[in-house]
């Protein structure tokens, strides 16, 4: 896919978007955002370019980017964390949908996803998350329980940091509704449950209806790990006695 050139306008999106959600997600982003915001080096000056982007997530923690015109498909997508590559998508939203856009763009990409990947723990889990995956893409059911997972997570998650709720999700650190909306007292909110987020819809337009809270960090892998052993419809117990 040959590299966008990116118009005034792009970078004048780039910069105000960099601008508010900056100053919104003070004392509102999970710390590891913070840190890997400051590590991938992104400014409010210019839309990044994917070779940048991508050299630096090698620098920190053997990740690459993979150029995307859109949405990408389920399966492709969780094959691509298996190996350590995120799509980006290469085009950036015109100020006429400044404020909702149906889809990713480089902003959703860039500035939601890409600096938690230069912390080595978070890393870590998206690729194991990846090759969990990689073992079900055959069974439509599956890839669906996995993709909820994801994006109940990494798309529009919550973590407490000691007294402190935070956001981590993609979807919230990169739309200044959806993060206002998300922390108002109204909303519904709990703690993160495989099995509600298993029966909770993914709402791609709008609100979501309800959003999960990680109490740790660790809970992250502890998920995973369930859901793994649901997905292949063996308890704990049996899989524990089928070890030599």
């Amino acid at each position: 896919m040959q590299a966008p050139h990116y118009t005034a306008e792009d970078h004048l999106v780039w910069k105000v978007l960099f601008d508010r959600q900056t100053a919104l997600l003070h004392r509102r982003a999970a710390a590891p955002f913070v840190a890997g915001l400051n590590r991938l080096g992104l400014t409010r000056d210019t839309a990044p370019s994917l070779e940048d982007l991508g050299q630096r997530l090698r620098q920190h923690t053997g990740w690459g980017v993979v150029p995307a015109s859109g949405r990408v498909d389920d399966r492709t997508f969780l094959a691509l964390l298996a190996e350590r590559r995120y799509p980006v998508t290469q085009w950036v939203r015109s100020m006429q949908h400044f404020d909702y856009i149906s889809g990713p763009d480089l902003f959703h990409d860039a500035f939601g996803h890409l600096p938690l990947l230069t912390d080595p723990e978070w890393a870590t889990w998206l690729e194991h998350f990846g090759q969990v995956a990689r073992r079900h893409l055959n069974d439509a059911s599956a890839v669906q329980q996995l993709v909820r997972l994801f994006w109940y997570t990494a798309e529009f998650g919550l973590v407490q940091e000691g007294d402190n709720l935070r956001v981590f999700g993609a979807g919230l650190l990169s739309s200044a509704s959806e993060l206002h909306h998300c922390l108002s007292e109204e909303v519904v909110r709990q703690p993160l449950d495989v099995a509600a987020v298993m029966d909770a819809p993914i709402m791609r337009e709008g609100f979501q209806a309800k959003y999960f809270v990680l109490p740790n960090w660790a809970e992250l892998s502890d998920a995973t790990a369930e859901l793994a052993v649901l997905l292949t419809g063996a308890t704990v117990a049996e899989r524990i006695n089928a070890m030599p």
